[in-house]
Formats: structure tokens, sequence, C-alpha cells
């Protein structure tokens, strides 16, 4: 199962893809999707991250995807920024027929670290021991590559515990 992980931003969106094979994973890729902050306007941006993301999808192929949940801060304006580009997360893998996981920041923490509270410095360093010799394009992409790995646990989660339902139902 090959699995993309998406930490949505406007100006860095990263992604990071991953192989699932079993209890094993192994790193694709992973980058940052990047936009201007400064002159270009916000439909431009947009349209800018939705060409980068779908070129990742064209290139990877990912059978399934995760986004994290959008943080919401005090400063109303950026979070409905955020919240845009978070929706061309969303968007683009729905237009090749995914169906998108969504995990709160803190999940994907507990999920990789044991700790729902931990530190960016303490994420990449789980996401380098769960990939070795991993080179991360930066901490968007760390962030994407435990989206990616909080996903392929929750979906592994999920199949074992049909197959034992259906075990049980005889």
């Amino acid at each position: 199962m090959r699995v993309i992980g998406i930490d949505p931003g406007l100006r860095n969106l990263g992604w990071g893809v991953i192989d699932v094979m079993g209890a094993r994973i192994a790193h694709v890729a992973n980058g940052i999707c990047r936009t201007e902050s400064g002159g270009a306007e916000l439909a431009q941006r947009l349209a800018s991250l939705h060409a980068q993301l779908t070129e990742v999808f064209l290139a990877h192929v990912p059978e399934t995807a995760a986004v994290e949940h959008t943080f919401v801060n005090k400063d109303a304006v950026a979070t409905l920024k955020l919240g845009q580009a978070r929706g061309i997360a969303l968007l683009v893998p729905a237009q090749f027929g995914l169906v998108v996981g969504e995990y709160a920041p803190n999940a994907v923490k507990k999920t990789v670290v044991g700790v729902g509270h931990a530190a960016k410095v303490q994420v990449d360093h789980m996401v380098r021991l769960h990939l070795p010799g991993v080179q991360i394009a930066g901490a968007d992409a760390a962030d994407a590559l435990a989206i990616a790995i909080c996903h392929a646990h929750h979906v592994q989660s999920a199949s074992r515990l049909r197959d034992a339902l259906r075990r049980a139902a005889g």
C-alpha cells in the first residue's frame, strides 16, 4: 500500500510518501510545495499548490492519503488562509479517487512519538527511526511523513479489527 501524508500550509505544504508492506514501512519520497508569500495573490498561490501537489500524485501514484487537521490560532485571517490550503490538500487526493484520512496534530504525534504534545524535533527524530537513511526536505516534509506513518498504522489497525470481527461472526 502506498500512502501519502500531507501537512497543509499556504507557504509550505509538506508531503511524504511511504510504502507499507505488512509491518514494514519504506520511504518513497518527500518534499515541500512552496508558494511566494509576497506579491502573488491568494488564488494564484492556491493554484500553484494544486499544480505542484498534482505533480506529486502523478509521480508517486499513492493508493491512500492522509491530511492533518487545521490548527486554529488567534489570527483568524491566517487560520482561514490555512484552511484554504487544506482544501487543496483534500481536493487533489479526491480528484485521484482516494479516500482521505484526517488526523489531529496530537493524534499524529501520539502515534509516531508516543506523546501527544511532542516537539517538532521529536517528531523528526522518530520519523528518521521509522525510515532509516531518509533525507528529509524540511520540517513540513517530516510532519507529512509522520502523518503518512500515522495513517498507515490506523489503516492496518482497522483492517485487523475487521478481520477479527469477521472471524468472530463465523
